[in-house]
C-alpha cells in the first residue's frame, strides 16, 4: 500500500521502520492510552519479524509519513466476511491535534473500501475522547461499550468503546 494525498503517504512498514517502531512502542506517553504506560519493551527484530509476514490479505502495518517525516502508524487486521479491524496512531505530539489524522483515517477508510471491506471496525479507550470524536465525524457509529472490562499494565481497570463503520456512513475528510 502507498497512497498519498497532498503532503501525507501511507506506505508499508519495512524494515527500515523497525528501529523506528521500536522507539514509540517503548515510550510509555505514546503507548499509555493502549494500556501500556510503560511501554512494550520489544525490539526492532521482533517487530520486523511481526511485519515481514504482513500481507493486504491476512493484515498490514503502515507508516504515517507527512513531509518526508515519520509521524505514526496504522494498521488493518482482516476479518471473515470483508471485516476490516484498523488502528492508528500519531506518535509524534508536535503533529497530533492538527487534523491529520481524520485525513489520514479517510486516506486509508476509502483503500479498504475500495479493497473490499463492508465493514470497518475498531475499538478505543473510553477516555480517549479525542479519538471518540474524530472516528464519529468520520462517520462510525458507537456500538458497545465495555466498562472496566481489563487491566492496563498499572493493574488499573479500564473501559473501551467500540465502533462499525459501513460505505454508505463514511465521510471522508480526504476531500474537505
Amino acid at each position: 500500500m502507498n497512497i498519498k494525498y497532498d503532503q501525507l503517504c501511507i506506505r508499508n512498514a519495512e524494515k527500515k521502520d523497525c528501529e523506528q517502531l521500536a522507539k514509540w512502542w517503548n515510550d510509555g506517553k505514546v503507548m499509555a492510552h493502549a494500556g501500556f504506560p510503560n511501554g512494550l519493551g520489544t525490539t526492532a527484530t521482533e517487530i520486523e519479524k511481526q511485519i515481514v509476514n504482513d500481507s493486504d490479505e491476512t493484515r498490514r502495518r503502515l507508516m504515517i509519513v507527512y513531509k518526508n517525516t515519520l509521524i505514526g502508524e496504522m494498521s488493518f487486521y482482516v476479518y471473515e466476511n470483508a471485516k476490516y479491524e484498523i488502528g492508528i496512531k500519531i506518535c509524534e505530539f508536535d503533529y497530533q491535534e492538527k487534523g491529520l489524522g481524520k485525513i489520514v483515517l479517510s486516506m486509508l477508510i476509502e483503500e479498504l473500501f475500495h479493497m473490499g471491506a463492508q465493514l470497518i471496525f475498531l475499538d478505543t479507550n473510553l477516555n480517549n475522547t479525542r479519538a471518540q470524536h474524530v472516528y464519529e465525524k468520520l462517520g462510525f457509529k458507537r456500538i458497545a461499550i465495555h466498562c472496566d472490562s481489563w487491566k492496563n499494565q498499572l493493574g488499573e481497570l479500564q473501559s473501551t468503546v467500540d465502533y462499525e463503520l459501513t460505505k454508505g456512513d463514511f465521510c471522508n475528510f480526504k476531500n474537505r
